[in-house]
């Protein structure tokens, strides 16, 4: 025995090890979490939130940073639920607030509209036959890092739990968690003129 046993209670070795931080609600993570991870990315950010509005308001210099990034070369995309679907319309029914999820998804095509056209921004709607599994579950990958939020029965996002992941190898809970956003991304829709 060449551990203790606290000692090996306290060591991640399995697929825990990716499980950096987690959170009871998406509103308790800190900002400055998110705008390390959105700083940090080098390669991809990939927003798989169903609105991501909040993203506007929680991230400092969100806008600017974004504009940067593509700049630099990184590949960033939004994966949006579309306003005018009918899982929108029963996430409304289901979530009954005053700010509605047609209202979230609009708030954040006005501030992608106002970035203008940037080479490497890239937003889809998911397909119809995916919007369900779209809305239950928000994947925010920041090159190898992730967070995560699976939607809990009537809550917001906000309200719902939040899991920081950073990839320690293949087939862990990052690569599970990124491959449910990639297929949802692949049979995504482009966005319609307005």
């Amino acid at each position: 025995m060449i551990w203790p046993q606290a000692v090996k209670d306290r060591i991640k070795s399995g697929h825990d090890r990716e499980l950096v931080q987690s959170y009871p609600y998406r509103s308790a993570c800190p900002s400055t979490v998110w705008a390390d991870l959105i700083g940090s990315a080098g390669e991809e950010l990939f927003f798989a939130g169903y609105t991501n509005y909040f993203l506007w308001t929680q991230v400092p210099a969100f806008a600017d940073t974004l504009r940067r990034k593509a700049a630099e070369g990184c590949r960033v995309r939004f994966l949006l639920g579309d306003p005018e679907g009918q899982v929108t319309r029963e996430r409304e029914v289901v979530e009954d607030v005053a700010l509605s999820v047609s209202t979230r998804i609009h708030i954040t095509l006005e501030n992608l509209d106002r970035l203008g056209k940037l080479d490497g921004l890239e937003t889809r709607f998911s397909a119809p036959e995916d919007a369900t599994n779209h809305v239950s579950l928000s994947v925010f990958r920041f090159d190898h890092e992730a967070l995560v939020t699976p939607h809990l029965a009537r809550l917001v996002g906000h309200d719902s739990p939040l899991l920081h992941l950073r990839r320690h190898g293949e087939k862990g809970m990052f690569e599970r968690f990124s491959e449910h956003a990639e297929e949802l991304w692949q049979a995504a829709l482009p966005l319609r003129t307005r």
